[in-house]
């Protein structure tokens, strides 16, 4: 690698998702002058491809595309998409706030289409490491893996964090052949052959379109959701709950005390966590009972019950379910099993290997934000470390959604634009 740096960034992104595309929309559309550049790890653009399944449909209106509440005028609205596909006035007669996700999808690479030159994808980044200069940080240089497999750097005096969310799993069990998370769902399926039993964990709006899914899609295939609850929540959208998506709700939730917040993020993660869209259960609390009528139970939900053992041998998995209430057992023989069990954001400040060493965190271990998404630092680091997407501890609910995407990346541009000091050397 060499030791030769031949280029200082205003900015560089790390991640391209929804997250850092919209700032990379807000930093052109304010004309900004910065220079930025941003590192994807994926080969082109993706936004969990492994779950657009067909049919499926986004939890949050249009509107909150990666611009409108921001700017409504820009060219870059799902709207103005719309035109410039050819469906506008389609969609407009389609009386519906919630685009289909394989839609969605197809809108978000078509903005990001339009910064090719800006971002560097088949890019890993390896770690951060501080630059120093009469004892303060002043940059971080970025150690990155290209698509090559070489190492190589990139400096920047500020740097915006953007890396999404990683699967989540349930105790001792581990990913496998025929074990799966939900995040692969597509890429898995082609490799089952008429499939006699396959079982999905998990009682989120996820685990519901993936039992959903595999159950219309295998029509001679038992399916069998597990799960603690005794059936789905409906999730809450009630106009009056959706507030604390609003803009307004995030400098509430950022100036609250911290039983407060502790307090909103569990009055309102019916909102999000572990819920379902009521049509949906409907529909599947419909499917099982006409198969009752039927006299062949193809659908089983198995409610009140946990995985207790899991094992995978070749071909399949054997699953050992209990029953909550009485502690029965019961034996699944299955093709595969799916974990429809969620995400979690990544520690930001790991990454940053040793530049995250400068950062502050809070009693609980978790990275101390500024209301602007600025990783609190000592006054000697001035270079700036932006979060977007890991900060619901300190942002609210709306940290890793769509919901105020446009928003934060209008805040993010401002306080950026405020932080770089004009023709900085480093």
């Amino acid at each position: 690698m060499s030791s030769t740096v031949e280029h200082v960034h205003d900015l560089v992104g790390i991640g391209f998702g929804p997250s850092n595309l919209s700032l990379a929309i807000a930093l052109r559309e304010q004309g900004t002058g910065l220079d930025s550049v941003f590192l994807e790890k994926q080969p082109a653009f993706g936004w969990h491809r492994g779950s657009l399944i067909a049919g499926t449909t986004m939890q949050v209106s249009f509107l909150k595309d990666l611009v409108t509440m921001r700017d409504p005028s820009s060219r870059y609205s799902f709207l103005n998409y719309l035109r410039d596909r050819g469906r506008l006035v389609d969609f407009i007669n389609h009386k519906t706030m919630f685009p289909s996700r394989v839609e969605f999808h197809d809108y978000l690479e078509w903005a990001a289409a339009d910064f090719g030159d800006q971002v560097e994808y088949g890019a890993e980044v390896v770690t951060v490491r501080p630059v120093v200069q009469d004892g303060q940080v002043v940059a971080g240089e970025v150690v990155v893996r290209d698509s090559a497999g070489d190492l190589v750097t990139r400096r920047a005096r500020n740097l915006v964090i953007a890396t999404g969310l990683e699967p989540v799993l349930p105790p001792s069990v581990t990913l496998g052949e025929r074990v799966w998370h939900s995040s692969e769902l597509l890429r898995r399926i082609p490799s089952l052959n008429a499939p006699k039993r396959l079982i999905v964990l998990g009682a989120g709006q996820s685990g519901a379109e993936v039992t959903d899914h595999l159950h219309q899609t295998f029509p001679d295939t038992q399916v069998c959701a597990v799960f603690t609850k005794y059936g789905y929540t409906p999730a809450d959208d009630s106009p009056f709950a959706n507030r604390i998506f609003d803009p307004a709700a995030v400098d509430h939730f950022h100036s609250a005390p911290d039983e407060v917040k502790r307090m909103l993020l569990d009055y309102h993660g019916s909102t999000n966590y572990s819920v379902v869209d009521l049509e949906l259960i409907e529909e599947l609390y419909r499917r099982a009972y006409q198969e009752k009528v039927n006299g062949v139970e193809r659908l089983r939900i198995l409610g009140a019950s946990r995985l207790v053992d899991l094992t995978e041998h070749p071909g399949g998995v054997r699953a050992v379910v209990e029953f909550l209430p009485t502690g029965e057992h019961t034996v699944l023989e299955a093709d595969a099993i799916v974990c429809a069990t969620g995400y979690r954001s990544r520690d930001p400040l790991t990454l940053l290997g040793e530049l995250g060493e400068h950062c502050l965190r809070l009693p609980d271990g978790k990275p101390a934000v500024d209301r602007d998404y600025r990783v609190a630092a000592p006054a000697d680091v001035r270079c700036g470390i932006y979060l977007q997407g890991a900060t619901e501890h300190t942002h609210g609910l709306s940290s890793t959604l769509l919901s105020n995407t446009a928003i934060r990346a209008g805040e993010i541009t401002r306080s950026l634009l405020a932080a770089v000091e004009p023709n900085q050397k480093v």
